[in-house]
């Protein structure tokens, strides 16, 4: 019995030295994870700052862009429309057909006449199918126009703004001869200066 109080002490002894140097590898491998976390953060955030700086520029950039815009828009209040015309499609279609071709000849010539000109054009639709499938539809209407034109007579792109309405502006109600026919269409209007 004496013996095994002698060794007690002992083992005790070589227990803590096993659980004081287990306890110490736990807190150099938290110490490592810590640290590696840091060190992504520290890295993440870098990568924001930079972000950040660029957001600002391009803020600063858009900012200078913005006030040149403005500038060259000065005059614009005196400009009228000069020309107006309307092509129309078939069912679903945002190809242009050969009459179509003809009105915007017209518009073209007339575009490279007034170089200051700008032309809007407005894409619509008939009533059928969904409103969402229509505004797109009337905007791949006015973006053929737009392209026909740039392609056709190198109208610079600025110069041309395009919108769909698709199905919400009719020119002919349902219960008209041939409204859906007449409602298919794009409005092109040329802004000129007065005089």
């Amino acid at each position: 019995m004496q013996r095994l109080a002698m060794m007690l002490p002992l083992l005790l002894l070589v227990g803590c030295g096993v659980n004081k140097d287990y306890v110490q590898e736990q807190i150099a491998a938290s110490e490592a994870r810590t640290k590696s976390e840091l060190s992504a953060v520290s890295s993440k955030l870098d990568q924001t700052e930079k972000e950040v700086q660029q957001l600002r520029s391009l803020a600063q950039q858009l900012e200078n862009r913005t006030v040149e815009a403005l500038n060259k828009a000065a005059g614009f209040e005196n400009y009228q429309i000069i020309w107006s015309g309307e092509v129309n499609f078939d069912f679903d279609s945002y190809e242009i057909n050969p009459s179509a071709e003809d009105i915007l000849n017209e518009a073209g010539q007339k575009l490279e006449a007034v170089p200051g000109a700008l032309v809007e054009i407005i894409g619509h639709t008939d009533q059928t199918g969904p409103s969402s499938y229509n505004l797109l539809l009337g905007e791949k209407r006015a973006n053929a126009v737009k392209r026909f034109l740039a392609d056709r007579f190198g109208i610079s792109l600025y110069r041309m703004f395009i919108l769909s309405y698709g199905e919400s502006k009719p020119k002919a109600l349902p219960d008209e001869r041939q409204a859906n026919s007449k409602n298919r269409r794009v409005e092109i209007r040329i802004w000129g200066p007065q005089g």
